[in-house]
């Protein structure tokens, strides 16, 4: 259920229909099976005592508790609502996907749904000579070039772990061809702010890295083959990054930070969902000619739940990746782990991915990004008890393979 649900509400497949099948709810369908055989079900279900699931729930509980005080409560439900399915389906992927197994398949689902636009984005761009922009499904959370272009930015990590677990003869095959028609897509998109995320990215894998010159010199020669690839209008587009004062979109995007932040200061709960008005603007940012909403993960919540909505976010934020980092730690020198390893460390990526390239798009419901969540939560348990003298015998034991190892070499 959590893996057919993950493949319509990422790939959208109904999207590419016609007829009654292009309007039919079939995540919604099957969420309702899923829910119904949980309760049915007779496999056991508990929930993870980790920091990370009390944080994450008193945020849907503020976000709640801002919905009722919001200003316009009529327009703030409708969204409230479609964050809550979001948020509860992400709560039935971390009680079910309770094995490095089940996360692996998750991990393929989401790589393969969002994967098939990249991958035939890339091409298209090369084939176009970049001449056009590279488009997600209809009516999806990812339809727009911005968001497609952040949402491939945070699978390209999960594709690297996949090219090493398992080590599939086939999927080491055809892989890299696969990040590499997803980075072009990403610089098809045309996006700026996945340009300044493809920095972020970059910068951090390469600082990651353990071969920092090998890494960089690839870094280098794909920056300068897209940049004598991509034609004039991208170069036009790009070169507005430094140009806020002639950008009407830059100016009236910070005119809509300004707005967020004025709402948060006067209410404590935020304007909630779907507060962008011009009502609200003449008040909180004037001078402002049109509402827009914030574009920006931040002050998009900054404005639905007020600063304390803000900081619980942040706060959910902070956790995944300090809970990653001690993945890392625990797992370093345990061969036996090194899947776990591996993931936690390409998903750190694809949360400085998110950090970036949601600086600038409103995507702070994204399901990805808390599907990603739900994936740390998980990888945070199946390790908890390989901490102490589990982690120093697993450590003992790797470094007589490796004696041993070496010692083979020697003879």
């Amino acid at each position: 259920g959590v893996l057919v649900w993950s493949w319509l509400s990422y790939m959208n497949p109904h999207r590419m229909c016609w007829g009654f099948a292009y309007t039919m709810p079939f995540a919604q369908l099957v969420a309702i099976v899923l829910l119904v055989s949980m309760v049915f079900g007779s496999q056991k279900k508990t929930v993870p005592s980790n920091s990370l699931v009390v944080v994450w729930a008193a945020f849907l509980v503020w976000l709640t508790i801002s919905a009722v005080n919001a200003v316009y409560t009529d327009l703030d439900f409708e969204q409230l609502d479609k964050v809550l399915k979001i948020q509860l389906i992400t709560f039935v992927t971390m009680l079910l996907m309770n094995s490095m197994q089940r996360v692996n398949q998750l991990i393929w689902v989401i790589v393969f749904s969002i994967g098939f636009f990249s991958f035939k984005g890339g091409i298209f761009t090369l084939l176009t000579g970049g001449g056009f922009h590279v488009f997600g499904p209809d009516g999806s959370d990812i339809q727009e070039n911005n968001a497609l272009a952040v949402a491939v930015l945070m699978i390209i990590p999960l594709m690297i772990y996949m090219y090493r677990f398992p080590p599939h003869r086939y999927v080491k095959m055809f892989m890299p061809y696969c990040i590499f028609f997803s980075l072009v897509s990403v610089v098809g998109s045309q996006s700026r702010g996945a340009l300044l995320a493809i920095g972020a990215v970059g910068g951090f894998f390469w600082l990651k890295s353990r071969s920092k010159m090998a890494t960089g010199l690839v870094f280098i020669v794909l920056a300068t083959f897209g940049y004598l690839f991509m034609p004039q209008s991208w170069h036009d587009r790009m070169g507005t990054i430094t140009e806020f004062e002639q950008d009407s979109s830059a100016m009236e995007r910070l005119k809509a930070w300004e707005y967020a932040i004025g709402i948060a200061n006067d209410r404590i709960t935020g304007g909630g969902f779907n507060s962008w008005s011009m009502d609200n603007y003449r008040k909180y940012a004037p001078g402002a000619k049109k509402a827009f909403v914030a574009h920006s993960v931040y002050f998009g919540v900054l404005n639905d739940g007020g600063w304390p909505g803000l900081g619980l976010f942040l706060a959910v934020l902070f956790l995944m990746w300090r809970q990653l980092g001690r993945v890392i730690k625990v797992t370093e020198d345990n061969p036996d782990h090194a899947d776990f390893n591996q993931l936690a460390r390409m998903l750190q990526i694809s949360v400085v991915a998110f950090m970036a390239g949601g600086a600038f798009l409103s995507l702070a419901y994204f399901d990805l990004a808390w599907h990603l969540m739900a994936i740390t939560i998980v990888l945070t348990q199946l390790t908890e008890g390989m901490s102490g003298k589990e982690g120093a015998r697993n450590k003992a034991r790797h470094l007589q393979s490796r004696a041993a190892y070496h010692r083979r070499r020697r003879l």
